[in-house]
């Protein structure tokens, strides 16, 4: 069957799922966290107990996906993750259980293709307090043209035309897809080159969610003085892909107390500052 658009306000059977500290760790390392940041990275330094990313918790919104399964049948190589935003109720803590429940959010009408919007609402079992909003949206090529509303468009969070207030560049290793998949995306175009050369590209690109969380890490390091328990929010749309071992830099700009707009870009595959991740605000205490 096509898109149907009537799905949207369905939602997901709640899902629990468990973490532990060694989960936090990975996660950390597999954005590129290391022995600058021992505060996500380990738990046994005697001044720094461990903490979680905030960004960690586009990996904790497990089984919250289920709600796609309403939206019809399409070719899931036609699926693109367009934009991703977190928002935290509570910092995360480095083990715990949440009880994850996906809606459907929005099914708009792009012409070449579909947009769906998905939000998981991620609750901490051991209070029943909500802990997290984790909200994606998926481009899908060759589904539009159903008739149903474009939905919102035109450009976000744009920054002002001055410079940048602060610019952190992060490198990724040429094995960081290797470690992210770990944390759960197991999808081969981030892995296997010969999958990666049918979707036509030279070799395996990094996941997004990796650039998000490596974009994560630079804003809280310019912005938050590395405390997670300040991040609010934070969302970005995805305008590229990044290959392993390509430099990420981002550049940010304050907007009053409390929010910033920023961008990133990547270099080092041939190609100089094209950007990567764009529309991006974050919020903060």
């Amino acid at each position: 069957m096509p898109i149907n658009p009537d799905a949207v306000g369905t939602r997901s059977e709640p899902h629990e799922h468990s973490w532990d500290t060694k989960d936090c760790m990975l996660y950390a390392l597999g954005v590129g966290a290391g022995t600058e940041d021992l505060a996500f990275t380990t738990e046994n330094t005697a001044d720094t107990p461990l903490q979680a990313l905030p960004t960690m918790a586009v990996v904790l919104a497990v089984g919250g996906f289920g709600a796609m399964r309403s939206i019809g049948t399409f070719n899931p190589a036609m699926l693109v993750h367009g934009e991703q935003s977190i928002e935290l109720f509570a910092p995360l803590p480095t083990s715990g259980t949440v009880r994850n429940v996906g809606e459907i959010t929005g099914i708009y009408d792009k012409g070449k293709g579909a947009l769906v919007e998905l939000a998981v609402t991620g609750t901490n079992v051991a209070d029943d307090e909500v802990l997290f909003t984790s909200t994606m949206s998926a481009f899908i090529r060759g589904e539009g043209g159903f008739g149903g509303d474009r939905g919102p468009s035109g450009p976000r969070n744009v920054p002002p035309d001055t410079a940048p207030d602060h610019q952190v560049t992060l490198p990724t290793s040429a094995d960081q897809a290797l470690v992210y998949r770990l944390s759960g995306d197991r999808n081969p175009l981030h892995s296997d080159p010969s999958f990666a050369a049918k979707a036509g590209f030279d070799r395996p690109i990094l996941h997004g969610l990796c650039t998000y969380g490596v974009t994560g890490r630079a804003l809280l390091r310019a912005l938050c003085d590395n405390d997670p328990t300040r991040v609010r929010s934070m969302e970005g749309r995805f305008s590229s892909p990044v290959w392993p071992g390509e430099s990420l830099t981002v550049s940010i700009w304050s907007d009053g107390e409390g929010s910033a707009t920023f961008r990133t870009t990547a270099s080092g595959h041939g190609e100089d500052d094209r950007v990567v991740l764009d529309g991006g605000r974050i919020t903060y205490r």
